[in-house]
């Protein structure tokens, strides 16, 4: 890279985009890397405050800030990813799908402390829509040395660092105790609230039934519902600790193999997870059905990856599980549960 004159720098290639910027109207590249200068070009550079220009000069051991993004790119960049175009040493990172984001954020943390070079993410687990944008990174000098991309490499290494997992639809049998519901005293106002949650994952809901508090029938409902290939079931009601609540209890007899009963998410303390066959067993707490977002819509769409969750998983969410009830709600592009 040389610097010169810009009024000298007619027929010399740029090496570095030029960027425009008219405040409250535009920004963006008026001259791109790689743009021969014309004589016509002048009035336009100076009006841009570029008495200088940088072209293009090979220098051994240095690498382009554009080149040295699609390296960045190319070792960070895993599954369903699309991206934008490279400029000004930058490249956006897209969702090809609607699925999870995955982040190794510890490998992402080393990346960043590597000079020159910044990535910049959403939140591991963001639940994402194609199209969205879920990571950028760009080398902040016009040139960077090779070794530090070499250093990026050794601490990247073979596994990448960013990717989207899809979203697995799934036959959903939902069962609903509480002998409030069974005997008709009040109408039932959970299932429609996970009919609907389910659905917009496209999910097919198999079936609902309404249990009374007995443990025997919930558990013979369980069994009868994976016999009918639900790959997902929901329990509503009767998971507090209430004596006529025994939602957990009987989805213990079913012969799940419990993950957790409790969960630090607020609202969704009483949530529980089980799996039966490596089909999960969800014991889903009363809030879900007055709250917009709660547990339920955290924990749902990592079951729908196949995401074969422990307790872990689950009680690394007390950082950042407490709801905000914002009166707009903005999840999952907020801090809850992430």
């Amino acid at each position: 890279m040389r610097k010169i004159k810009t009024v000298d720098a007619i027929g010399h290639v740029l090496c570095h985009d030029i960027t425009k910027i008219v405040p409250g109207e535009f920004k963006g590249r008026a001259f791109k890397k790689g743009h021969v200068v014309q004589e016509e070009d002048m009035p336009v550079l100076l009006s841009l405050g570029k008495d200088n220009l940088y072209v293009w000069e090979q220098i051994e051991g240095m690498v382009h800030e554009n080149d040295a993004a699609v390296f960045i790119k190319d070792i960070t960049a895993g599954k369903n990813l699309d991206f934008s175009e490279i400029k000004e040493g930058k490249i956006d990172f897209i969702a090809q799908v609607d699925g999870i984001l995955k982040i190794d954020v510890d490998r992402l943390l080393k990346l960043n402390m590597i000079d020159d070079i910044i990535i910049a993410t959403l939140h591991n687990n963001f639940v994402v829509k194609k199209g969205l944008k879920v990571a950028g990174t760009r080398v902040i000098p016009l040139l960077i040395k090779e070794e530090k991309l070499r250093e990026a490499k050794e601490v990247v290494g073979d596994k990448k660092i960013i990717d989207i997992v899809p979203i697995k639809s799934k036959k959903v049998g939902i069962i609903t105790t509480g002998n409030e519901v069974f005997h008709k005293r009040i109408v039932d106002k959970f299932g429609p609230v996970i009919i609907e949650k389910v659905e917009k994952f496209g999910c097919e809901v198999i079936g609902q039934v309404i249990c009374s508090d007995d443990k025997a029938i919930i558990t013979k409902a369980i069994k009868d519902f994976i016999d009918q290939g639900a790959e997902l079931i929901c329990c509503t009601g009767g998971m507090s600790v209430d004596p006529d609540d025994v939602t957990p209890t009987a989805i213990k007899d079913s012969g799940a193999e419990l993950v957790t009963y409790g969960s630090p998410i607020l609202p969704g303390a009483m949530f529980l997870l089980a799996y039966l066959n490596e089909i999960p067993i969800m014991g889903i707490p009363g809030c879900a059905m007055y709250n917009k977002t709660t547990v339920f819509d955290v924990v749902l769409p990592r079951v729908l990856i196949n995401e074969k969750l422990t307790k872990y998983d689950i009680a690394k969410l007390g950082h950042g599980g407490l709801c905000m009830n914002c009166e707009v709600c903005s999840y999952p592009a907020c801090n809850f549960a992430k």
